[in-house]
């Protein structure tokens, strides 16, 4: 067993903590190199293929998830992956924090186009650590060694084996070489890229339009001082945004409202920004103002100016880098936004409007061909804002690159899975191999106080009953993920595909209506108190 080999022997035997941050990154070079063979051999159907699906949200746990029940039901969002299965020979190995009930598993094997359920159940393998507290799960699997030996015994061929996380730092890489198995996903060493500082620079650099503004601010004087800029050359501005550098779903961002300031060059133009400055409004509202100026200087951040108009929208681009290098386009989609200053990610709807859809395409190429040459791999999005002007033409602005998974990775994948269709970005339509059309409509956050009263059980009779399921004659239906926080927060997720735009938002309609009306009807017959 030579130095320059990291295999799952190696990985047996070395202990991660007595090798270097350079050792590791040297072994996880050499490991990622045997990426692109895994994936040539994915597709030809070895019994000994594996997949090993490590969903965990290795993030600002303070700024995204919260509680360890939104973080299991985030880790849960991804069991859509289960339809992988679906080739009759790959084995997977589905890791969360908490064990998965087992009629949720039932409910995505149920899914699985032209496979027996109990045959994909048996080459399916759910491990659970049994820690339900709100570390990311990649943290508590490596202070676990034992379990990761168990995983390791799980995967049949190292070789032909490849781990899938959510989002990658240096515990996923960790992950990796104590599998001994390559990373789908972006060398954590490229983070600063996806950070709002660092896609700002890459913005610029690849000449993609983007809002104005300033980037490596650490301090509420950096922002002030920029903020004096800005207005110098854009007198106009009436607000800006103010965001973390590593802020998720727009839950670190905080609007600063500049009407009626001092005119630029003002002397006390820079006194009355502090004042505004003092004021913002945060996003998240759970967080106080000295806890955000505090996170802001220990990871830096932007601000920009924010883009307003008569008619403004939210799309992304999917894209992913594959192993040999290549980019893909996937899909387009239309967010949707909330929260207190509509900025929160709350769904979307796929594919975005054809008017500004190729638009939008275009400049998410250039920056994925650039990621690429960093030597990006796996799925990532840029988000957009796009303005409509006095002539009726859309202008966009990239916003963000996120170099992960998100929201509207499920539902897209979701749909593909189902009905092997693909996104054409020339007529920015999905069309699945009969020449049909198929549209979606999906969010994370239907969301009442009624919904605690319903199981998971409950849920699944209500589908039933009300023929929601998704309809694999028909391609068309509902189907619900984040069902783990359903009874403790009154929340859940769904994604709704119909065969038109209008089909799609009334099939989501109906089904929002009809969970909740059966949530009420439940809650009214709850038995009177002795």
């Amino acid at each position: 067993m030579t130095g320059d080999l990291w295999t799952a022997e190696r990985a047996t035997a070395v202990r991660l903590s007595a090798l270097s941050e350079q050792d590791r990154y040297r072994y996880f070079d050499r490991l990622q190199a045997r990426m692109a063979a895994v994936w040539d051999v994915m597709k030809l159907n070895y019994e000994d293929e594996s997949v090993v699906i490590i969903p965990s949200i290795s993030l600002d746990k303070a700024e995204t998830v919260g509680t360890g029940t939104i973080m299991e039901a985030y880790e849960e969002r991804f069991l859509f992956l289960l339809m992988l299965l679906r080739e009759p020979r790959l084995r997977l190995v589905y890791v969360t924090s908490m064990p998965v009930a087992p009629e949720i598993v039932e409910y995505y094997l149920s899914l699985l186009p032209g496979v027996i359920p109990s045959h994909a159940r048996a080459r399916l393998s759910l491990i659970a650590v049994n820690d339900a507290s709100p570390v990311p799960l990649s943290e508590k699997l490596l202070d676990r060694p034992q379990l990761m030996q168990r995983i390791r015994a799980l995967i049949p061929n190292p070789a032909r084996s490849h781990l899938v996380p959510y989002n990658t730092t240096e515990l996923e890489r960790d992950v990796a070489l104590s599998l001994g198995i390559p990373m789908y996903g972006a060398d954590p060493r490229l983070a600063d890229l996806g950070s709002k500082s660092g896609c700002r620079r890459l913005f610029a650099e690849v000449g993609v339009p983007h809002p104005l503004g300033a980037e490596n601010l650490r301090t509420v004087d950096d922002i002030a001082d920029a903020l004096v800029r800005m207005r110098a050359e854009r007198p106009s501005m009436d607000s800006a945004i103010v965001k973390l550098n590593e802020g998720v779903s727009g839950e670190g961002n905080a609007v600063v409202r500049l009407t009626g300031l001092p005119a630029p060059s003002s002397t006390d133009e820079r006194a009355e920004v502090m004042k505004r400055l003092q004021a913002m409004e945060l996003e998240s509202q759970t967080t106080a103002f000295e806890a955000y100026i505090a996170k802001y200087a220990e990871n830096g951040g932007i601000v920009e100016e924010r883009i307003v108009g008569e008619e403004l929208r939210s799309p992304s681009v999917q894209l992913r880098v594959l192993p040999s290098g290549e980019v893909e386009l996937l899909s387009t989609h239309d967010q949707l936004l909330g929260g207190a200053s509509g900025q929160s990610y709350l769904g979307c709807v796929f594919p975005a409007a054809a008017e500004y859809a190729r638009l939008i395409t275009e400049h998410a190429e250039a920056i994925g061909q650039r990621v690429a040459r960093e030597g990006a791999l796996g799925r990532f999005a840029v988000d957009f804002v796009v303005v409509r002007g006095s002539s009726g033409e859309w202008t966009p602005y990239a916003i963000e690159l996120n170099l992960r998974k998100g929201g509207t990775t499920h539902p897209f994948l979701t749909l593909q899975f189902l009905t092997d269709g693909r996104y054409d970005p020339v007529t920015a339509l999905f069309m699945t191999p009969a020449g049909h059309e198929k549209h979606l409509v999906a969010t994370d956050h239907l969301e009442s106080d009624l919904l605690r009263g319903l199981a998971p059980a409950d849920l699944f009779d209500i589908v039933a009953r009300h023929r929601l399921h998704f309809d694999q004659s028909r391609q068309v239906g509902i189907v619900f993920h984040m069902i783990s926080c359903l009874t403790e927060l009154g929340r859940v997720g769904l994604t709704a595909v119909g065969d038109t735009p209008a089909d799609a938002d009334r099939r989501y309609r109906d089904a929002s209506r009809i969970l909740l009306e059966e949530a009420r009807l439940a809650f009214d017959e709850r038995p009177l108190p002795v």
